[in-house]
């Protein structure tokens, strides 16, 4: 797999910017950096034990939803731009998001009268974000989502509601029924152990190698 990667890399075929996407708990910030780790790549990650309102949501998310989004949303204006200031875009990166997930999760997660004014800053920031050369798509069904959650014991999301969850897992469904920005790779992640399987995880980086164009789907083969 090494030289494989290599040979890539001196072509100027291996992918320079991967975003790996999908609901809470469903792992992606564990594959990022494991990727990042492969590829020898740097990582961007969304840093959101940083948001000092998003316990509060999880308290309470009618009070508490239109703070965290926007703290979520100049963070993320925040990010872009000192990256932008220090040129490291022409690095190679994995990223633990997409941009476009902060306007996902504020349609979830506001009413109609504070979505419309989070939309009015959000498109009055003009957040410039380079398109991932590929973009992973991790899914799992709600009770897959719950039981790692609690797994993995961060205290600001052991009041996570399943409704809400199921509603979040809805809402990336949708999105990426019909995301066409960049080449997409859906990931079952349900049943598979990226983190620590080895072989689901060199099975994955050898199907992300072979992308190029279009929508993909990633179901591990069974070894013989």
């Amino acid at each position: 797999m090494t030289e494989r990667i290599n040979a890539l890399r001196a072509s100027g075929e291996l992918p320079r910017f991967i975003a790996v996407e999908g609901p809470i708990g469903v792992g992606k910030t564990t594959l990022a950096r494991r990727l990042a780790d492969t590829f020898g790549f740097d990582t961007l990650l969304e840093q959101a034990e940083d948001n000092p309102f998003l316990t509060r949501f999880y308290q309470d998310p009618a009070r508490f939803a239109l703070q965290t989004e926007l703290f979520f949303l100049f963070q993320r204006a925040d990010q872009l731009r000192q990256l932008q200031q220090q040129d490291l875009f022409t690095g190679p990166k994995v990223a633990d998001f997409l941009v476009d997930k902060n306007r996902l999760f504020a349609e979830v997660n506001l009413d109609e009268d504070e979505f419309a004014l989070y939309d009015n800053v959000f498109r009055h920031m003009l957040l410039d974000a380079p398109a991932p050369d590929l973009v992973i798509y991790l899914q799992a069904p709600t009770g897959v989502l719950r039981q790692r959650v609690q797994k993995r014991g961060h205290d600001f999301e052991q009041r996570v509601d399943p409704g809400y969850l199921g509603r979040l897992n809805d809402a990336y469904t949708r999105f990426f029924h019909f995301y066409d920005a960049a080449p997409l790779l859906i990931v079952n992640a349900a049943e598979i152990d990226l983190v620590s399987g080895e072989a689901d995880y060199q099975q994955l980086v050898g199907e992300l190698l072979d992308i190029r164009t279009g929508r993909h789907y990633f179901n591990p083969r069974p070894l013989v």
